[in-house]
């Protein structure tokens, strides 16, 4: 019953507002909206507003419509049924352009910028050039005085001349940002706008934000990151598969409420951290480095240890090496000279190995088992056109005895993995590509965590997951950890990564700049390492910590 009554209070927007919120005017107001992908309803009967002057938080579960919602209001889908008022008129938005010229401009979450032009040029690509402020001829000096008066109003750190491809992350999304603004755009959506952000990167895109809404803008975010909402929001709209739950003040709302609404049941937000256990010696990488196809160091001279029955976390901005990381270790990448992998495998299992020039079959007969979770699932990850069974099949297939495949093993483990991660599907012989990106990654995820490894190594294994399939694979990260597996998690939530790990080594530019306790680290401390280089290559913080484990 108390259930109910939260949802029912919530679905009571106008008398859950505060008096200030109720007095801002609507800057899109949606009425009945519904959307279907043949016989899945992506979106159902969704009645909800954006208003001017405040920031706006989207939240719900993985399928839940939320990005479908936003890519409606931006022109990229049309609704099937329902309206869609802005400012108090209603409009027919059947395209992007339609959208932009009703002020309506969407962020995404993947960069859509020409690396060889400029900031400038991407600025006004696709303008006209009475569009872009320069009267009957491109007059690049003009847009380059408004660039710089839109990022001396908002803080920018973006100069017009700049290339794309010599900017940092930060300012490639601080520039998706200019360009919305350069056209006149104040109903902005921002999506999972700080995946790719150290916290004092995502602290000065708050700030921005928070501009905006002065300027009586209105901002609408979507993020998986609770706190994120809390700490800058105004008001919340939750949607629950496909359908509008409610919307609530943000200063009434709490991390545990916000859940709640979200899954329609009470969850629990604790990640345990067990202390380890005996730690045994799994990995011993000394001066690792992977060049680049430029021929520039992706990663150098990396050294760590790695120890049974704890987690190792890895941070870092997206693209500072990463993947290069893991990959070596698995042997998907070449490493260069004097690099060195050693295996230690548990007691009866054999002599140390050498992993560095086996192929990632003989090292996967080791036990050293990579769990990688690219952002090109379907690429890399899962064959698009199987089912949950023959996926599953791609790790085992090797094993028959005949010409003829066992699909029982397989089979089970897809049904396992459906049902402890609660994949929606309409079966497990449904291709992939036909579920949502969430489940996809539930898929994928659930298939390298069922191995028996005695390494194990995930890369961003939460990415574009709901908070309550994110918290199951916690949990299972942290099965494996009390086997005495070696786990390296790569992640993006730096709030995670504390609560989750053992110990944090951190990345910047490809090398290391310190490996800190998790239990004493804090997110400006990291934040700080993932920008600065230290003097130190290779260890980086983690000597004393490592050479004092080893002895």
């Amino acid at each position: 019953m108390a259930e109910k009554s939260m949802a029912d209070e919530a679905r009571r927007p106008e008398t859950a507002q505060s008096p200030e919120n109720a007095r801002k005017p609507d800057a899109v107001r949606l009425e009945g909206i519904t959307k279907t992908f043949g016989s899945v309803a992506a979106n159902r009967n969704v009645s909800m507003s954006i208003r001017r002057g405040e920031i706006l938080s989207v939240l719900g579960e993985n399928g839940s419509g939320k990005t479908t919602l936003m890519n409606m209001i931006s022109g990229i889908y049309f609704p099937d049924e329902g309206r869609i008022f802005v400012d108090g008129e209603e409009v027919t938005i059947a395209s992007p352009g339609d959208a932009l010229a009703l002020g309506i401009g969407m962020i995404h979450q993947h960069f859509k910028l020409v690396d060889v032009f400029t900031a400038a040029e991407n600025i006004v690509l696709g303008l006209s050039p009475e569009e872009s402020g320069g009267g009957r001829r491109l007059d690049m000096k003009a847009v380059s005085r408004r660039v710089k008066e839109i990022c001396g109003r908002y803080g920018f750190d973006i100069e017009p001349d700049q290339k794309v491809y010599e900017m940092t992350v930060s300012q490639k999304q601080t520039l998706e940002i200019v360009k919305v603004l350069y056209r006149g755009e104040d109903i902005l959506i921002l999506d999972e706008p700080t995946a790719v952000l150290t916290p004092q990167e995502t602290e000065k895109l708050f700030g921005v934000m928070r501009e905006m809404k002065k300027d009586g803008k209105a901002v609408v975010i979507i993020t998986h990151k609770l706190h994120e909402v809390l700490d800058i929001s105004d008001r919340v709209v939750i949607l629950r598969k496909g359908e509008y739950i409610g919307d609530v003040a943000t200063k009434d709302a709490t991390e545990l409420s916000l859940t709640e609404m979200m899954v329609g049941k009470k969850v629990a937000l604790d990640i345990e951290r067990p202390a380890p256990e005996n730690p045994k010696l799994r990995l011993s990488v000394r001066n690792l480095t992977v060049y680049g196809a430029e021929g520039v160091p992706a990663l150098k001279d990396a050294s760590f240890d790695v120890y049974g029955g704890e987690i190792l976390g890895i941070a870092g901005i997206s693209g500072c090496g990463q993947k290069e990381l893991l990959e070596a270790i698995a042997g998907l990448q070449l490493t260069a000279e004097g690099s060195s992998v050693k295996f230690y495998p548990s007691a009866g299992s054999g002599a140390e190995r050498e992993l560095i020039g086996l192929t990632p079959r003989q090292i996967k007969e080791l036990g050293v088992h990579l769990s990688f979770v690219p952002e090109d699932r379907l690429g890399m990850g899962l064959v698009g056109s199987m089912g949950m069974t023959e996926n599953m099949m791609l790790k085992s297939y090797e094993k028959g005895s005949s010409v003829f495949t066992d699909t029982r093993a397989p089979k089970q483990l897809a049904e396992d993995v459906k049902d402890d991660l609660a994949v929606v599907t309409p079966s497990i012989g449904t291709p992939v590509r036909r579920l949502s990106g969430g489940n996809v990654q539930k898929v994928l995820v659930g298939r390298e965590i069922a191995a028996a490894p005695e390494v194990l190594m995930t890369a961003y294994a939460v990415r574009g997951l709901d908070i309550g399939t994110s918290y199951q694979i916690y949990r299972l990260l942290n099965e494996q950890k009390k086997k005495g597996v070696a786990v390296l998690y790569v992640g993006e939530d730096l709030d995670v990564l504390i609560d989750l790990c053992d110990r944090i080594l951190v990345l910047c530019a490809g090398q290391i700049t310190g490996i800190v306790d998790g239990r004493e680290a804090t997110k400006e401390g990291i934040g700080l390492l993932m920008t600065k280089l230290s003097a130190h290559d290779g260890y980086g913080g983690g000597t004393a910590e490592t050479k004092e484990k080893e002895d």
